[in-house]
């Protein structure tokens, strides 16, 4: 059984758009995870009544995070105020993020085009400017790492199978970091880092 405690080695703060996801694929990833025994944080199991900086919170204490886009992803400027979180502790290698393209191509997320556009345009209309320069810069740095990409008339099953898979790959990888950070090696902090054995989202094909 899998333990939901945010002070756990090797969190996972899922990052996604509830209403279009919640029921369907990261519902399936959940219980991918509780049968592998790895420790993840969705939203529905903070408190009711508590605000972004609770996320947030969070999102500090992780150790990984996914940011699943979907089409309806822009939608929500939760969503976006999340993602602008995780590119943050990124740059300062606090936090692995990994793309999960969920039926959305990872140019239309880093471009802004197509459905998943749209939508962010639709935001950006009631939204400051600064929000939506902080949007884009983390859309565009996100969605260049290393990722995942189901499309239409790939097998779900066999998507959230790779998930879990990268995911323990990213953990494994995680704990030689922190090795290395006890020696006292030099790491680097640039957004586009790449952990061994994965691929850039753009040429990842399922």
């Amino acid at each position: 059984m899998a333990i939901f405690s945010p002070t756990q080695a090797h969190q996972v703060f899922l990052n996604y758009r509830g209403e279009q996801l919640r029921y369907s694929f990261v519902s399936h990833l959940v219980d991918a995870f509780e049968r592998n025994e790895i420790n993840f944080f969705v939203d529905k199991y903070e408190q009711r009544g508590k605000d972004l900086k609770n996320l947030f919170l969070r999102i500090q204490e992780s150790r990984i995070a996914l940011a699943i886009f979907s089409t309806r992803y822009t939608e929500s400027s939760w969503c976006m105020d999340e993602l602008v979180k995780m590119k943050k502790l990124a740059d300062k290698r606090n936090l692995q993020i990994i793309p999960i393209f969920y039926k959305v191509k990872a140019e239309e997320v880093r471009k802004q085009t197509g459905e998943f556009g749209d939508n962010f345009w639709t935001l950006a209309k009631v939204s400051s400017g600064d929000q939506i320069k902080k949007w884009n810069e983390a859309l565009e740095c996100i969605s260049d790492k290393m990722g995942l990409s189901l499309g239409d008339q790939s097998s779900e099953a066999d998507f959230v199978k790779d998930v879990v898979t990268a995911v323990q790959s990213v953990v494994a990888a995680t704990g030689l970091d922190e090795e290395e950070k006890h020696f006292g090696k030099k790491k680097r902090k640039d957004c586009k880092f790449e952990l061994p054995g994965f691929k850039r989202s753009r040429t990842k094909k399922l």
